[in-house]
């Protein structure tokens, strides 16, 4: 006969002698958490320091089956970088949704953030609130047969990616120029600092300040992924997180399952502790393999060691009250596809926007279809030429890279974004054909260009020019001054079928504001 529990002096019931604790792995996970994040981190803080293995820094992306499943069927292609996602289903299929409370990096840092330990009734193990991230799963899957990754900004590492990238590394940039400039202030100082600018400038740091846009909305998202833990541990994991829904499904034939033997005691206390409180007392506190995230925490406090993860049957888990239906899911497919259906059938983006200047090969390649939002190629772009599309686009190009020349320039001697883009939208073009690829071509507005303008020599477009041969050419010509003296002014003229649009003339173009010489789409073809 199995002695009886007995109380401990907090009123938990402690294990009596007859039992055994169990030793589960739930002590590595804090440290296989933290390593997780650490990785990431690194990698897309030394995305340009990786050189030609900076693929490497998208290797969270190479394990995200969402990312490499939406990627392929949007892009209508196979895409072997990406099959690196097979080892996480894999190990889905074995041990359940593990990737989330193990490795996900979003998934550690809300186990990080302070959350409320006792959750409304509402959000509880039957909450009908979980169905919201099936219902995303389904419109990212609808809009990916439409040929649009846009709603992929809510995939969970292309929001850490964008968060580190356009986010914290610029905060702290800024912190560490201002911290750099008072130190070379202070003479004595001066030994010191200069050893950690020379480190971390061009490494961590770019030579020169970047600025991003739509950084704001990215950290204000981020920031409210954050304070909805104040509302309910793991909120974003329950009921929001398109992978987590993913890796869900896959989860319900999973391997390893948890379960809860008859020495069970009714005390309640894995329900109390779990994350994404799937623990339901009124099942005898089972759980739905769905929701559990194998983060065996409940295996490691069960006081009488009832709770055990062991291999069984793979016959998929029961539907659950939450799951959508068949009608919610039909609906929200064609409403996303209706919805992507009405973005495409809107006026031709370059059309309406002549500066809409695309990556090498961006726009051959069909980079709107392909591209996942994880902003790797603006975090590696040298010059902080490359944006985000946002907010002067349609729907299906939200988030896209663009070139913006008077923020930054396409360096000649650059081809990083197609090195590090993990779906190929941005094509790995070797750096001697890149030099080739025409992105825009640069027109002249004589009516602010200052020796058009105003008879003075300006050369500096035609000296920046990198192309062989030099795509401005200049021109000496006699001009009459505003005073009516005739003068001698090198006027710059574009070479056009010389131009690849790298925009280094409107980068470098001394006019204040909108410079004289601006880069423009190339030429449309209509077919």
């Amino acid at each position: 006969m199995t002695p009886r529990p007995v109380q401990g002096r907090s009123g938990t019931p402690q294990p009596s002698a007859g039992r055994r604790r169990a030793q589960p792995l739930s002590h590595l996970r804090p440290y296989v958490q933290a390593g997780s994040l650490i990785l990431f981190i690194v990698l897309v803080a030394l995305a340009w320091t990786l050189g030609d293995r900076r693929s490497w820094a998208n290797l969270f992306f190479r394990l995200d089956p969402l990312a490499g499943a939406m990627g392929m069927l949007a892009g209508r292609r196979f895409l072997p970088a990406l099959l690196l996602s097979l080892l996480t289903i894999g190990l889905t299929w074995m041990v359940g949704r593990a990737w989330c409370a193990w490795i996900c990096p979003l998934g550690t840092l809300l186990d990080w953030t302070p959350a409320r330990q006792q959750p409304s009734a509402a959000f509880g193990p039957e909450s009908p609130w979980r169905r919201a991230k099936y219902i995303l799963l389904i419109a990212v899957a609808g809009s990916a047969i439409a040929g649009s990754l846009t709603l992929m900004l809510l995939d969970p590492i292309v929001l850490m990616t964008q968060t580190v990238g356009r986010v914290f590394l610029p905060l702290l940039e800024q912190v560490f120029s201002l911290l750099e400039r008072a130190g070379f202030a202070i003479s004595w100082t001066r030994p010191l600092v200069s050893p950690a600018v020379n480190l971390l400038r061009g490494t961590i740091f770019p030579l020169e300040r970047h600025f991003y846009g739509g950084a704001v909305l990215t950290g204000l998202l981020f920031a409210g992924i954050l304070a909805l833990n104040a509302l309910v541990p793991r909120f974003w994991c329950r009921h929001l997180c398109p992978l987590g829904a993913l890796l869900g499904l896959l989860s319900r034939a999973a391997w390893v399952r948890r379960r809860v033997d008859a020495s069970c005691i009714d005390c309640g206390h894995c329900a109390r502790l779990c994350p994404t409180g799937t623990i339901d007392a009124g099942r005898v506190y089972a759980s739905d393999p769905a929701e559990c995230t194998t983060c065996l925490i409940c295996q490691a406090e069960c006081p009488v060691s009832a709770v055990s993860f062991t291999w069984g049957s793979i016959r998929p888990a029961p539907a659950q009250s939450y799951d959508p239906t068949r009608r919610q899911a039909l609906v929200t497919l064609g409403v996303s596809l209706i919805g992507m259906g009405l973005f495409r059938s809107s006026p031709n983006t370059d059309l309406r926007d002549p500066h809409r200047i695309l990556p090498p090969g961006g726009r051959e390649n069909d980079l709107a279809s392909k591209c996942i939002r994880c902003g790797l190629c603006l975090k590696v772009c040298p010059t902080g030429g490359l944006q985000p599309a946002f907010p002067r686009t349609n729907g299906q190009d939200l988030w896209t890279p663009v070139l913006v020349p008077r923020m930054g320039y396409c360096d000649y001697s650059c081809h990083a974004c197609g090195q590090i883009c993990p779906t190929g939208a941005i094509p790995d073009i070797p750096l001697d054909i890149k030099r080739t690829v025409i992105i825009g071509k640069a027109y002249i507005d004589t009516s602010r260009c200052i020796p058009w303008s105003e008879g003075r020599d300006c050369i500096v477009c035609e000296e920046m020019c990198p192309v062989p041969d030099k795509a401005i050419k200049l021109q000496e010509t006699q001009v009459m001054t505003a005073a009516g003296q005739p003068v001698m002014v090198k006027l710059p003229h574009v070479e056009r079928e010389r131009c690849i649009g790298c925009g280094i003339c409107e980068y470098q173009c001394p006019v204040a504001g909108e410079a004289a010489i601006r880069v423009y789409s190339p030429v449309v073809e209509r077919g």
